[in-house]
């Protein structure tokens, strides 16, 4: 059973109310759970028509890690806004620690992301996250995230 805490999905038109990242930088398509305090779970289906594709690499296409850190850091945000401290502030992502990267991610793949709130003091926010594709883990990471006043218009 689970807790009153845990939102079951969160779909791309929530994402978007969440997050200020657009296309072609938005790099999470659903959230399916996540418990306040707690975690965070969700995905990214990778496609061929990726821009970061056409570059990386033409012959062999595949991820670059750095976008599946983006990823991570992107949907640790929703566990970060589920704190009431941090509700209507914007998370940036601050520093990475023990980055691991075990299997490519390829078109076709779809990217499995989760991440646990491990420690906060004042705007700082640590996570530890993973990401894996048909069960295999494919990256894993320590992320920093500062917590900041969304800049006025």
């Amino acid at each position: 059973m689970m807790s009153e805490n845990v939102t079951k999905s969160m779909d791309i038109n929530e994402i978007l109310k969440m997050l200020p990242h657009r296309y072609p930088f938005l790099l999470v398509d659903r959230i399916t759970e996540c418990e306040s305090e707690k975690y965070v779970k969700g995905y990214k289906n990778v496609t061929y028509n990726e821009p970061f594709f056409q570059g990386h690499f033409p012959d062999y296409p595949i991820m670059p890690g750095v976008l599946q850190i983006e990823a991570l850091a992107q949907i640790s945000a929703a566990i970060i806004h589920e704190l009431p401290q941090y509700q209507n502030k914007l998370a940036v992502f601050a520093g990475i620690d023990n980055a691991r990267f075990k299997k490519a991610v390829k078109p076709g793949d779809r990217l499995d992301m989760y991440s646990e709130l491990t420690k906060t003091r004042g705007p700082i926010v640590k996570c530890h996250v993973k990401g894996s594709v048909d069960g295999q883990l494919a990256v894993e990471a320590d992320l920093t995230v500062s917590v900041i006043d969304k800049p006025s218009n």
